[in-house]
């Protein structure tokens, strides 16, 4: 590449690096009046015991042990609305003021999606938590967005609903809907994004927005639904909800399969997905995570073979699900499988099934003091799902750092995750370049990048500028400087 080429390349991805921060913000505060003044106000509106400057309090809703993306900017204070009109009274402050607002949720972001490269107040929702109403005829719930999705599904199963994407059991809806969370059920059920029937948001300014009426049909006006859904609260903060819901099946299982390696189990998987069996999760863990699990005690009841090993959900009729066990067997058979075993009943279900559930905590209770988790995320068209993994498993394989993988492989997703010493140097470097390396394969193979945020300051952010165009990040400049001007 010439010399010209190559500088008007790293123009145009100087260009759009530069798109990319300002969707988080649109012009950095330029003399911020002492945010203090704003902490004082919002005390008078909404009372003493709704805003918190412990130190505590304030750390642990800005950083976590799991993220990856922790900054060390700090906000000067946590408030706790309890409606609609709370909030919007914190933003009308907060924007006069000129003080940033970080919306926080549960704090179970591996993206550091409450992490801010700015202070100001963070606005923690999880006491709005209430189920506004449940329309069991229309097969929808109305909600506020502090409430965590399995206390949701436990309070309304007696109707026969469920709410089905499964995050991190610790997470909220207005969290899961902010990320467009997916979880195990994605296979099958899709993402959160698929389940937002109307949005009542409150804007930068105060201002509150509903999105749309409760029929599930409607070509009234934009797509509002799919503006904020995904845009972790950078253009506004999601009050209330109503959610579509999915009946409960009669019958449910769970089948896990071993085998003797990484490639065998992600192939076997993709071969699984594409046989029109209907799934309900296909997900995969390589020999390291099941060597995790078992460290620290086994998982439900038991120890577990210490080999890749696929976790597979069925669900339907009682005959239906004999008939896609039976399938799914032959089909594991002709990859060679080690082992298979299926669940006969609810508590073997779930004793089955919690291997999976526990992986993110079990692989931080061995993390050694003084090391940094590093949690990749990225997607690819389910024919080179397997390809990938294996190269990042061969290219993480020759750093000497522990490495494991982990993949919700029924939609083509996985993670990759690293621990290293980030005072070392040499290994910070090592699996920094094994990430970038990921990414650019990902990209390449027509895929996406999820473990990033809405500023450069953030690690990892730097990723959508080299997944979308400059055109495309100016649309979304647009939209930003139009809700949020400040």
């Amino acid at each position: 590449m010439s010399k010209t080429h190559s500088a008007a390349a790293f123009q145009d991805g100087s260009r759009r690096a530069a798109l990319v921060r300002s969707l988080i913000i649109a012009s950095e505060p330029e003399t911020l009046i002492h945010p203090s003044q704003a902490v004082e106000e919002i005390r008078l509106v909404l009372g003493e015991d709704a805003v918190s400057v412990d130190k505590y309090d304030v750390e642990e809703h800005s950083s976590s042990d799991w993220s990856t993306s922790n900054t060390n900017v700090r906000p000067v204070a946590v408030v706790r609305p309890q409606s609609t009109e709370d909030v919007s009274a914190i933003a009308r402050i907060c924007t006069r003021r000129r003080v940033p607002m970080i919306p926080y949720g549960a704090g179970s972001s591996l993206e550091g999606n409450f992490s801010s490269p700015f202070s100001g107040i963070c606005i923690d929702l999880s006491g709005m938590d209430k189920i506004i109403a449940l329309h069991r005829e229309d097969l929808d719930v109305v909600v506020q967005p502090g409430i965590n999705w399995m206390t949701l599904n436990d309070d309304i199963k007696d109707s026969g609903l469920f709410l089905p994407p499964d995050p991190s059991p610790t997470a909220l809806v207005g969290g899961m809907i902010s990320t467009n969370c997916s979880g195990t059920n994605a296979t099958r059920y899709g993402t959160m994004r698929d389940y937002v029937v109307n949005l009542t948001v409150v804007l930068a300014d105060g201002s509150v927005i509903k999105t749309r009426r409760r029929p599930r049909k409607t070509s009234a006006g934009y797509n509002l639904n799919g503006l904020f859904a995904g845009a972790e609260g950078t253009l506004g903060i999601i009050t209330e909800v109503t959610l579509k819901l999915a009946i409960l099946p009669r019958t449910q299982s769970v089948a896990t399969v071993t085998f003797e390696n990484l490639k065998q189990a992600a192939s076997a998987a993709c071969v699984m997905v594409r046989s029109g069996v209907p799934l309900g999760a296909v997900e995969l863990m390589d020999e390291v995570q099941m060597q995790i699990i078992n460290k620290n005690g086994g998982a439900g009841g038991r120890l577990w073979k210490e080999l890749p090993t696929l976790f597979i959900k069925f669900a339907g009729t009682e005959a239906t699900v004999k008939d896609n066990i039976k399938s799914v067997r032959e089909m594991a058979k002709s990859f060679d499988c080690d082992s298979f075993e299926f669940a006969t009943g609810p508590k073997q279900m779930d004793a089955l099934w919690s291997a999976r559930k526990q992986v993110l905590w079990a692989s931080l209770a061995v993390k050694p003091e003084g090391t940094r988790v590093w949690s990749t995320d990225v997607a690819v068209p389910l024919s080179r799902l397997a390809d990938l993994i294996e190269i990042c498993r061969d290219r993480a394989s020759k750093l000497g750092l522990f490495t494991s993988i982990l993949g919700h492989v029924g939609d083509g997703n996985f993670h990759q995750m690293f621990m290293y010493n980030p005072d070392i140097p040499e290994q910070a470097n090592a699996v920094e370049d094994c990430v970038n390396l990921m990414v650019d394969d990902a990209l390449a193979m027509d895929g996406t990048v999820t473990m990033m945020n809405r500023d450069v300051t953030i690690p990892g952010q730097h990723f959508l500028a080299k997944e979308l165009d400059g055109p495309t990040l100016g649309v979304m400049k647009a939209l930003k400087d139009s809700l949020d001007p400040q």
